[in-house]
C-alpha cells in the first residue's frame, strides 16, 4: 500500500470489519494461535523530559516514586513466575539513572537474563556507552517511541527534545543487536496521512516490534483538556501494521482501556498482550496509570482468559524466544 492508500483506509468509515478479518487472517498465517504476553515493570516515574501529553513529565506536581534494585527483581521475577515471555523494565528519563550509567536497569538485565527471562529496556535516549552496557547484559529488545514521524507535530508533543538524536538512538540499539520498538499515539493532533507515514517508517526501520496507543489526556498536562479519540483509529491502525508487517509483533495494550479494551485490539489483528502488571505491586502504567491494576484485571491469568474465550493461547517462553531469535 502507498502512504495515500493507507490513509484513506484509516479515512473509509464503511470498511473496518473486513479490514480486522483480513488482518486476523495475516496473524494466523504467520502465528497460528499463539499470543505473546509481556510483564510491565514501571520502577522509576522521575523523568527529565516535559513531554506534553504525559501525566510523569517533569513540570506535574505528583507524587513520585523510584524502586530499588531488590524491589524491581521481585517484581519481575513474580511477573516471570506467572509465564510472561518477557518483562519490559520501563523508566522515565531519571536524572539519577543517567548519572550512574543505568546500573539498577542494566544489572536487573543482566539477572534476568541469567535466569533465562527475555528483556526489553525502555531507558529513553541515551549514549553509546549505556547502549553498550545494555547490549553486553543480554537486552533483547530496546523501545523508544518517536510518537509521530510529524517533526511539527513531534516538536508539540515531545517539547524540548530532538527528533533526530532520538531516532539515532534507537538505530544504534538496532546496531548493536537489539530489536527495536516503535511507538505512535492516535489521536494526539496528526492526521491520516501522518499515521500512514509513520507507519512507512516504521519498516523502513527495521523495527520488530510496532506500537499504536490512543492518547489519552493527562491530569497536569498542557493537553489534559483535549478528549481521547475514538477507539476505531487505534483499531484500524494495528490492522494496517498487520496487512502491511505481517510478522511483526504488535501489542494489544492493557494500558488504555485495561482488559476490557483487549479483545477488540486482538480482534484488529495484535498478537502482543502488554502491560501485565502485578496487583498490591505499587508499580503503576502509562496512559492509565492505575486501572485494572490493585484490582487484578492486569494480570497474565485474566489475558490468558480473554484469549481462550476467543480461540487463542498464550504462547510459552522457549516459542517466544525461537521467535524473536529468528528475528534478529
Amino acid at each position: 500500500m502507498t502512504v495515500r492508500e493507507i490513509a484513506e483506509r484509516l479515512a473509509d468509515g464503511g470498511n473496518a470489519d473486513e479490514l480486522y478479518a483480513k488482518a486476523r487472517g495475516e496473524r494466523r498465517r504467520v502465528f497460528g494461535d499463539k499470543v505473546f504476553l509481556y510483564g510491565f515493570v514501571y520502577f522509576s516515574i522521575w523523568c527529565r523530559n516535559n513531554c506534553n501529553f504525559c501525566y510523569y513529565r517533569r513540570d506535574n506536581e505528583i507524587g513520585r516514586y523510584r524502586k530499588s534494585k531488590d524491589e524491581v527483581m521481585e517484581a519481575a521475577l513474580g511477573l516471570a513466575a506467572t509465564g510472561v515471555n518477557l518483562v519490559d523494565l520501563t523508566m522515565g528519563e531519571d536524572p539519577s539513572y543517567h548519572a550512574d550509567d543505568f546500573e539498577t536497569a542494566v544489572s536487573v538485565t543482566r539477572e534476568l537474563k541469567s535466569l533465562g527471562v527475555p528483556v526489553m529496556t525502555s531507558p529513553g535516549v541515551i549514549g553509546e556507552k549505556v547502549l553498550d552496557r545494555f547490549a553486553s547484559a543480554g537486552a533483547d529488545m530496546f523501545a523508544l517511541y518517536q510518537e509521530t514521524h510529524n517533526r511539527e507535530l513531534f516538536s508539540k508533543l515531545r517539547a524540548g527534545q530532538d527528533y533526530d538524536k532520538r531516532m539515532e538512538c534507537k538505530m544504534k540499539a538496532r546496531e548493536k543487536g537489539m530489536l527495536i520498538e516503535e511507538g505512535i499515539l492516535a489521536g494526539a493532533g496528526e492526521s491520516e496521512e501522518d499515521i500512514a507515514e509513520s507507519l512507512m517508517k516504521m519498516g523502513e526501520i527495521g523495527a520488530a516490534q510496532i506500537r499504536v496507543m490512543s492518547f489519552v489526556p493527562q491530569k497536569g498536562s498542557p493537553m489534559e483538556g483535549l478528549k481521547t479519540p475514538d477507539r476505531s483509529r487505534e483499531l484500524k491502525t494495528i490492522a494496517l501494521m498487520r496487512l502491511l508487517y505481517p510478522k511483526a509483533l504488535i501489542p494489544a495494550s492493557l494500558d488504555v482501556d485495561g482488559i476490557a479494551g483487549l479483545r477488540s485490539r486482538i480482534e484488529a489483528g495484535a498478537n502482543v498482550v502488554t502491560s501485565i502488571i502485578p496487583p498490591g505491586s505499587g508499580l503503576m502504567g502509562v496512559a492509565q496509570s492505575t486501572m485494572d491494576v490493585d484490582e487484578g484485571g492486569r494480570t497474565y491469568r485474566e489475558a490468558v482468559g480473554v484469549l481462550a474465550e476467543m480461540g487463542l493461547r498464550a504462547a510459552d517462553r522457549d516459542e517466544f524466544k525461537e521467535y524473536i531469535g529468528g528475528l534478529k
